[in-house]
């Protein structure tokens, strides 16, 4: 049976006619178009998942301490530097007017009132905030001694007359916490305040700790977030109301070694400018190959060595060359906060590498300084899933401030 209709003659795989392309110019605008269409729904998509951060509530504007009676005080206002900041800014801008192409003049922030201020991000820290504010308390007691009283530490005059007034403090900003944190951080202070012999607390470098420190009235300050930020947010949040010359901000955890601080200062007065900015950067870089890294997993192991790549190739090239950004001890001079603080946007783990783009973007310098470090149980990164959330954080950070959608205005 014959199954092709009467006529058939079978099918001409190759037609009689040419095919006309329409010309080269043609294609090339189509294109273009296709490409300008592509970069601005990219533009529009980053606006849509580039993090803004959240303006600070009216209750996250005060601290609870304890008062010298051993109460605790009701919430008092803090100083906020960066309200005054921004206020005699845009007085600034007014008078100069937008028509002006002429660059906003260096607004200084308020005077310090003390020495150092160490800010402390805690998201349900119950467990390990002891440890870690027992060995901080007893260095910065030390060395920086009681700007109360007038007592010095071991700091010289000298010392003090160039780098601030002597003192310290410390703002423990609880994160949205869901525990006993608050509560644990106001009992330590009450505890070290009210005791000339406060009973000691073990942390990961004293677990048997025989002697402790007693501290200032008013030395702990806390903040209540009402939700939880994220690390960045905390750190941020708490750096907007410091009162130090300088400013460090230290994990919950006592991972890091607080006794290396002075290293700290010192590194950052090595490389501050006529402004007075410059910010040290703690490092555990010298103990890649140590016992501490290699009994990691094979998995942290890559994905921190991944990471460090990915830094190398999107960020900037002063912050690429910092060979260890997420350590949790950083140091700031007070000159260098108004460039850094108003302009932050992540509020995870990727805040470091904007604070340190930041900085290079402001020609502020930067050194990193070896610091002891040690593992500590109860970490609340997830390997897996919050290295995949930095890459992407950093692919989106490094876009935004390339792209424009964040400005420094």
């Amino acid at each position: 049976m014959d199954i092709y209709p009467r006529g058939y003659d079978g099918f001409d795989s190759f037609p009689k006619k040419a095919v006309e392309m329409p010309p080269t110019y043609v294609l090339v605008i189509a294109l273009g178009f296709v490409g300008v269409a592509a970069c601005f729904w990219m533009y529009m998509g980053l606006h849509l998942v580039a993090p803004v951060p959240r303006d600070p509530r009216r209750s996250e504007k005060t601290f609870t301490t304890i008062l010298p009676d051993g109460t605790r005080s009701e919430p008092r206002d803090l100083p906020c530097w960066i309200d005054k900041w921004s206020a005699e800014k845009e007085v600034a801008k007014r008078k100069q007017g937008t028509s002006s192409s002429t660059p906003l003049p260096d607004i200084p922030i308020d005077a310090a009132e003390l020495f150092i201020s160490v800010v402390v991000p805690a998201y349900n820290e119950e467990e390990r905030l002891g440890g870690m504010l027992e060995e901080a308390v007893a260095y910065l007691q030390e060395r920086y001694g009681d700007a109360h009283a007038g007592a010095g530490g071991k700091y010289t005059r000298e010392e003090k007359s160039t780098g601030g007034n002597a003192g310290w403090e410390i703002l423990i900003v609880s994160d949205g916490s869901t525990d006993k944190t608050v509560d644990t951080a106001l009992a330590f202070a009450k505890e070290h305040q009210l005791s000339q012999h406060p009973v000691p607390v073990p942390g990961p470098r004293t677990p048997k700790p025989t002697t402790s420190t007693h501290i200032p009235h008013g030395s702990i300050r806390v903040v209540e977030l009402e939700q939880n930020r994220g690390k960045g947010g905390a750190v941020t949040h708490g750096m907007r109301h410091v009162r130090g010359q300088y400013v460090v901000f230290a994990d919950a955890d006592g991972a890091s070694r607080f006794s290396d601080l002075d290293s700290l200062v010192e590194g950052c007065r090595s490389v501050e400018d006529k402004k007075g900015r410059g910010v040290a950067i703690g490092s555990r870089a010298h103990l890649v190959g140590s016992e501490a890294v290699v009994k990691r997993s094979k998995l942290r192991n890559f994905l921190m060595h991944s990471f460090h790549l990915l830094l190398y190739l999107l960020t900037p090239r002063a912050t690429a060359r910092i060979k260890d950004t997420q350590c949790g001890f950083k140091l700031f001079s007070r000159s260098t906060l108004p460039f850094i603080v108003p302009y932050m946007h992540s509020e995870g783990w990727i805040f470091d590498v904007e604070m340190l783009m930041l900085a290079e973007s402001a020609n502020i310098n930067m050194v990193e300084v070896a610091i002891g470090w040690k593992e500590v149980m109860g970490s609340k990164l997830n390997v897996m899933w919050d290295s995949l959330g930095m890459a992407w954080g950093l692919a989106v950070l490094r876009l935004a401030w390339g792209l424009g959608v964040y400005k420094k205005e």
